[in-house]
């Protein structure tokens, strides 16, 4: 072969080789960097049958932090940025009990005129930092930490309910709670997991948000998750009808990792709710 091809055919191959290696340091870069940093804002838009202007309501799950560093300093910005209402948590903050003074100086940044409402996740409940004490951890940055319990607000005219489901809960702690709610109201259950007894969900209950998913967290076109962790059901992320009034049900994808710190095809979400009434005063 004349040197002069040889040459070519070495060029080309070295060309392809670069090519591939690039590719391969663009994909490590946005699945190690760019996604998991790359939050996005998702809007959803619900009737309440409450008489009253719309209550805006944001959702955020699944921190999973462990300092509270410039990404979460951002995600803190944008929350407050989408003037809510109402500040919703759906559990999983930490990772181990080391972490909850980072956790609190990011609750610390969060301001919603009509207050910030939690329940706890799986990672709390193994951190053994949970309950009353996870409760008064909380209580420290102004944020209320629900345990099986109901807190009734008046926004805009319009009567909500939290029904806060805790984790672990059974089909006895989800009746109970229920049996809290006043169906005159618009009940929003707040549950970190979305795999629970959905045939025990009663008429009177209007939405139930959930994280606990990260959405898969990594997803490989035209295919089902490679892993989502236990309680998830079939619930992936975005908005399901459960049980046998057909309840409509909300998964967020969260704003955190767990496990590894990547996000492929799956980034992180802060949820806006608007909650309609029936009738909008101006």
């Amino acid at each position: 072969m004349p040197t002069t091809d040889r040459r070519r055919i070495l060029s080309r191959r070295r060309f392809l080789a670069f090519g591939a290696a690039g590719l391969a340091a663009a994909g490590l870069a946005d699945t190690l960097w760019i996604e998991p940093h790359g939050v996005r804002v998702e809007e959803l838009a619900l009737p309440t049958g409450q008489h009253g202007r719309p209550v805006r309501l944001v959702q955020i799950s699944d921190l999973h932090l462990e300092a509270f560093d410039s990404y979460f300093q951002q995600v803190a910005e944008l929350v407050n940025g989408l003037s809510p209402d109402l500040i919703v948590l759906t559990g999983d903050y930490l990772e181990e009990e080391r972490n909850i003074r980072a956790v609190l100086d990011f609750l610390r940044q969060l301001q919603a005129p009509q207050g910030v409402y939690a329940v706890q996740g799986n990672w709390e409940y193994w951190s053994r930092l949970e309950g009353e004490n996870l409760r008064r951890h909380f209580l420290g940055t102004g944020v209320r930490l629900l345990i099986n319990e109901r807190a009734d607000l008046e926004i805009n005219g319009q009567r909500l309910s939290l029904l806060g489901l805790d984790y672990p809960s059974s089909s006895d702690q989800l009746r109970r709670l229920q049996e809290q709610a006043d169906p005159a109201r618009f009940n929003l259950l707040l549950s970190h997991v979305p795999g629970f007894a959905h045939e025990q969900l009663e008429r009177y209950i209007g939405l139930i948000l959930c994280g606990h998913t990260h959405g898969g967290q990594v997803r490989l076109p035209l295919l089902p998750p490679l892993y989502l962790p236990r309680y998830s059901g079939r619930f992936v992320a975005g908005l399901y009808q459960v049980g046998r009034y057909g309840t409509l049900l909300y998964v967020t994808r969260g704003i955190g990792t767990s496990v590894l710190p990547v996000r492929l095809n799956c980034r992180p979400e802060i949820t806006v709710i608007t909650l309609n009434g029936v009738r909008s005063e101006g």
